[in-house]
């Protein structure tokens, strides 16, 4: 995962910027037992989005925005053993 995190963001060049591998699996896994299983990529596209938005308005530095946008997103997803509403 490490080699294809520093694959991308060499890719969209990004090389000096970190990503919390553990933190955005984590949600994504979350999302994806708590929601639904598609919901693990969207989850983890929109906090990733929500967090670049900071960081690009000036709102927060980026891991800070990274930080903020996962504890949200995971404040979203229903606890263990509960499945969302709709």
């Amino acid at each position: 995962m490490t080699e294809w995190c520093a694959r991308l963001l060499k890719a969209y060049e990004l090389e000096d910027s970190t990503v919390d591998i553990d933190a955005v699996l984590a949600l994504a896994g979350k999302a994806a037992h708590g929601v639904v299983r598609p919901a693990a990529p969207l989850t983890t596209f929109i906090a990733g989005y929500a967090a670049g938005l900071a960081v690009g308005s000036g709102q927060a530095g980026e891991e800070t925005a990274m930080r903020s946008a996962i504890g949200l997103a995971n404040a979203q997803c229903p606890p263990a053993g509960q499945e969302a509403t709709a």
